[in-house]
């Protein structure tokens, strides 16, 4: 099937993908003066005097805002935010039909730090969440920080931290497969954007010890002047024996490839130099670092990739409709990395160990279960680990903070 002339047929038929509908109908004027004035000045009082009730009174407990500036959209790059808007409407899409949430795309004509977190900041009491979308990095980890600390509702930047997780859970199950423990196994990951570096912090939380990062100038290592303040963060963690050279050099005896860069960068020789039974994920798209093929006639014994026509698809949409449902159902106020790990946990769990296999380490994104153990998870974290909710509205509701 053709999907790029299929999916232009679509949405010059539906001229968008989402729409707005009302929860309650207006058919008398008793019914409009409930809806609208003068009944709903009263709603409007009460959120005054204790703006959680907007929770209550308002279907904020149940929206997100997903926002892009279009600098970093699929693999199209920098196309601007109206280009990226059928983008964010299908992420919109995603979040209804799989988490059951409510979900406004919204794209910036800015691609200034200051300009888009005030711009966000100021949007933020409509929602209950924010899905940084399509950001390109450094920016989006700047933008992500900042808005973490003015606000009091989730923020979640789905390039870094759905990947992570998606990431995470397969290598999980794939080291299942191969009867690998995650603190014995050498990893590499290369590109060191927005996904590279949160899955490389995911990865250290979760006990890889030995761990290897590239760029296009080669290994990260701590002793390298010029690296930039995130680089270097993630360089005193990473390379302890400051291992110089190509990414060919670093996966020589590596367990784990993976990829979040450019096309054709890894090579069959480079797969046949790991270790025995290797799990390689090249997870760029629509073009991924090595072909399927070539990495299974490599030796390759797991393959994941971003592309939907191979088994093992990394997609981030096994993560983001559930941590998103868990974290406005927990009333949360911020979206930690425990919780994120229980999310990865919860995807890896849908896959029970005896359906493993080399190309079944990972669920399909369109089973609704998934999402609802994600969600439980996610849940589950807040009270476990701590994460600061919204007290008041817990209160008004009859929980307990």
């Amino acid at each position: 099937m053709d999907y790029k002339t299929a999916s232009l047929k679509l949405h010059e038929m539906l001229r968008g993908k989402v729409e707005m509908r009302a929860r309650t109908d207006i058919r008398s004027k008793e019914d409009l003066a409930t809806v609208y004035s003068p009944g709903v000045s009263e709603p409007c009082l009460a959120i005054q005097k204790q703006p959680h009730l907007s929770y209550v009174y308002t279907r904020r407990h149940n929206t997100v805002a997903v926002i892009s500036d279009g600098s970093a959209v699929l693999g199209l790059g920098d196309i601007g935010p109206e280009a990226s808007m059928p983008v964010m409407e299908g992420k919109a899409v995603l979040f209804k039909q799989l988490g059951g949430v409510d979900a406004i795309p919204l794209c910036l004509k800015t691609q200034d730090v200051d300009e888009i977190v005030m711009i966000i900041h100021a949007l933020s009491g409509s929602f209950g969440g924010i899905n940084l979308e399509d950001i390109a990095a450094p920016r989006c980890f700047e933008i992500e920080r900042r808005l973490k600390e003015l606000c009091d509702i989730p923020i979640f930047h789905d390039d870094q931290h759905g990947t992570a997780i998606v990431v995470l859970a397969a290598l999980i199950n794939a080291l299942k497969v191969v009867k690998k423990d995650v603190g014995a196994i050498k990893v590499v990951i290369n590109g060191i954007g927005a996904a590279g570096s949160a899955i490389a912090e995911f990865l250290l939380d979760y006990g890889v010890r030995d761990l290897l990062l590239c760029d296009r100038y080669g290994l990260l290592s701590r002793d390298d002047a010029t690296l930039s303040p995130a680089h270097r963060q993630l360089a005193e963690k990473t390379n302890p024996n400051c291992l110089k050279g190509s990414l060919s050099t670093a996966v020589r005896d590596a367990d784990v490839f993976i990829g979040v860069s450019v096309p054709d960068c890894l090579h069959a020789e480079d797969i046949k130099n790991m270790a025995d039974n290797p799990i390689v994920l090249p997870l760029a798209n629509p073009r991924p670092e090595i072909a399927y093929e070539t990495a299974q006639e490599a030796g390759a014994k797991v393959i994941g990739t971003g592309l939907s026509n191979y088994p093992n698809q990394i997609n981030n949409l096994l993560a983001f409709p559930g941590v998103f449902r868990g974290a406005l159902d927990a009333q949360a106020q911020d979206i930690t990395r425990p919780m994120m790990i229980a999310a990865a946990e919860a995807i890896a769990s849908c896959v029970a160990d005896h359906q493993l296999s080399v190309d079944h380490i990972i669920p399909s994104p369109l089973d609704p279960v998934v999402h609802q153990k994600v969600a439980a998870a996610v849940k589950a974290a807040v009270r476990q680990h701590g994460v600061a909710i919204h007290g008041a509205l817990a209160r008004y509701l009859g929980q307990t903070p």
